[in-house]
């Protein structure tokens, strides 16, 4: 069983009716960090068997609609709430769980080294500016690459997605061709390409798809039934340091964090390390609970995401959070009433 295909099995599994469970949580959002939400939820139950979280991956912005509609307990994004979404949704608390990278993933069978890829250069790809693969503007970054005189099949998010928000404000930060026209948001006007829903749908479309690039968080690149046919671009980022998406990239972009919401994305030229497409995702929880044995297990896995959760977070391809991220984030468990 693959990784993705074990995940999903999981949240399926976890999806079951939870009559029998002393406590039982309804959870929705962001598919960003499914495949590390399922590993916990699995782990927290075999840890303590009367709690089961069921969660579903449908993006992120149907989890904050579910949020609103009251229909979920708690949701999961990886971008910001407006402030008339937060006033709607009786303004929950974040919770920044872990970091992830959006990685541009292509499936390109003849080239073998890893696909460079400056900042003008992904945006003119994305803004259908630069349209076949050995486009001088991309053979001049990756010299001797077989690239093919075929053209590029863009995929993207076909639903409200917070990978595309962080994705597009990184363009946004890059181009301002991409600022003046699609702009930053969770469901954008798309110069091209084909959608799908969901990173596990963006990822299964650039597999099938021979001469085709997109964005997914980097554990969909790494997941077994896609390594070999989808690899990830290396980005340049603003130290003019061609960087691959990896825990260690991704954690030397929220090196320096110590608040949140905040975007990390397009970090300074001072963090020469750093993978340029990275951020943090978020759990939105309610700040008040009706039920106190409710509050009182949701209280406890907020500890144990930040303990126990957070060493588990590298073997799943996320970077734990930065120590004062932690801190601040069980100062906030006291906010919960």
């Amino acid at each position: 069983m693959t990784m993705r295909t074990g995940i999903l099995a999981a949240l399926a599994l976890s999806s079951l009716a939870g009559a029998a469970y002393a406590q039982s949580f309804n959870a929705s959002g962001a598919t960003f960090p499914a495949p590390i939400y399922g590993r916990w939820f699995q782990d927290y139950k075999q840890a303590h068997p009367n709690v089961q979280i069921n969660y579903q991956p449908n993006g992120s912005g149907s989890g904050i609609t579910d949020l609103i509609n009251g229909t979920v307990d708690f949701a999961a994004s990886d971008r910001p709430l407006t402030a008339d979404e937060l006033n709607r949704a009786k303004n929950p608390i974040y919770f920044p769980t872990v970091l992830g990278a959006v990685v541009i993933a292509y499936n390109l069978p003849t080239v073998k080294q890893p696909l460079k890829l400056t900042p003008d250069v992904l945006a003119n790809i994305f803004l259908t500016k630069i349209n076949k693969w050995n486009d001088p503007a991309i053979a001049k970054l990756n010299p001797g690459a077989a690239l093919p005189n075929e053209d590029i099949v863009l995929v993207h998010r076909s639903d409200a997605s917070g990978t595309t928000f962080v994705f597009t404000e990184y363009l946004s930060k890059i181009s301002d061709a991409w600022k003046n026209g699609p702009g930053t948001g969770q469901s954008p006007k798309w110069p091209s390409g084909l959608g799908q829903p969901g990173n596990p749908g963006v990822a299964g479309q650039i597999k099938k798809t021979k001469n085709s690039i997109g964005y997914v968080e980097l554990a969909y690149v790494l997941d077994p039934s896609t390594k070999g046919t989808v690899q990830a671009a290396q980005l340049q980022n603003a130290a003019g340091q061609f960087v691959t998406a990896s825990v260690q990239s991704v954690a030397a972009a929220g090196a320096q964090a110590t608040d949140f919401p905040v975007s990390l994305s397009n970090p300074p030229a001072s963090n020469k390390a750093a993978y340029p497409i990275s951020t943090f995702t978020y759990l939105l929880i309610p700040s008040k609970w009706s039920d106190p044995a409710k509050k009182a297990a949701i209280v406890d896995f907020l500890k144990w995401m930040l303990t126990a959760g957070q060493k588990t977070a590298p073997s799943m391809f996320y970077a734990p959070l930065p120590a004062p991220v932690v801190k601040k984030d069980q100062d906030q468990i006291a906010k919960i009433q």
